[in-house]
C-alpha cells in the first residue's frame, strides 16, 4: 500500500531540452527548466480509493462487475450523509440497528442516490503502520441495507469497509466460519454497488447539506482507482 513519487527538480529538464536539440542559446530568458515527477509505486487500493465491483468478485448478480472505468459518472455525485459511528469499539461492527437509531436521533433520512460516508475517526491512524489493524467496519447486513435503499456508493474513513483485516482473518480461523472473511465486500457478489476507503476530514462536515463529487482515476480494466472526494457546499 506504500506510495513512492520521484521528484525531478527543474534545472534537469534544461538538459533533456539540449538532448532534444534545442542549443542552450536559444532557451528562453531565465528559463530554469520545468519540474517533473514520477509515480514510482502505487496501487489502485493505495490512498483514499474507490472499489469497483470488479474488486469484490469478477461477477455480480452473474453479469460481468463492473470495473472502475465502466462506473456510471452518476454514481459519483450526489448529496452526501454523514454517519457518526466513532462510538463504535475496535472490531465491533456497524450494524442495521446502529444506523437506524443514528438516523432516528438526528431526524435524518436516506435517500436513493446519495453518498453515503461512515465517520469512524479512524482516520487519525492513516499513515502509521497499525492503521489496517485498527477500527470498526460494516456488517454485511448493513451494506446490504444501505444498497437496497438506493445507494450505489458509499465509504468509510478507516483502512478497509469491514472489520480490520488481520482480525478477520484470526476470528475466521478461531471460529472455522468460512463466510466470516470479507463479508461487507462479498454482499457485492449478488448486489451492485461501490464504497470508498480511507477518507479523510469526515470531521468537518455536518451531517447533512453538501454534495459530495468522486473524482476516480479512470484506469481501463482496473478494480478500484485512487480518488479525491470533495465535498461541496453552496
Amino acid at each position: 500500500m506504500k506510495v513512492k513519487i520521484k521528484h525531478k527538480p527543474h534545472h534537469k529538464a534544461k538538459w533533456l531540452l539540449r538532448l532534444f536539440g534545442l542549443p542552450f542559446k536559444l532557451f528562453p530568458k531565465d528559463f530554469v527548466g520545468w519540474a517533473d515527477d514520477t509515480i514510482q509505486k502505487m496501487g489502485v487500493h493505495s490512498t483514499t480509493h474507490i472499489d469497483a465491483p470488479w474488486h469484490y468478485s469478477p461477477t455480480t448478480a452473474g453479469e460481468k462487475s463492473k470495473t472502475i472505468d465502466e462506473i456510471p459518472l452518476e454514481w459519483c455525485y450526489g448529496d452526501g450523509i454523514v454517519i457518526d459511528m466513532k462510538h463504535k469499539a475496535d472490531f465491533d461492527a456497524i450494524t442495521v440497528e446502529d444506523i437506524e437509531k443514528f438516523l432516528s436521533d438526528n431526524e435524518l433520512t436516506i435517500e436513493p442516490g446519495m453518498i453515503v460516508l461512515i465517520k469512524t475517526g479512524r482516520d487519525k491512524y492513516n499513515g502509521t503502520k497499525d492503521f489496517h489493524k485498527k477500527g470498526t467496519g460494516m456488517s454485511a447486513a448493513a451494506t446490504e441495507w444501505l444498497i437496497d435503499k438506493g445507494i450505489k456508493v458509499m465509504g468509510i474513513d478507516a483502512w478497509g469497509w469491514d472489520l480490520p483485516l488481520p482480525y478477520m482473518i484470526k476470528k475466521a480461523k478461531e471460529t472455522g466460519n468460512s463466510e466470516y472473511f470479507w463479508e461487507a465486500h462479498l454482499v457485492g457478489r449478488e448486489k451492485e454497488y461501490c464504497h470508498m476507503e480511507q477518507l479523510v476530514n469526515l470531521d468537518a462536515l455536518p451531517h447533512t447539506g453538501f454534495k459530495i463529487a468522486v473524482f476516480p482515476l479512470k484506469i481501463v480494466g482496473a478494480s478500484a482507482a485512487p480518488a479525491r472526494v470533495v465535498a461541496m457546499f453552496e
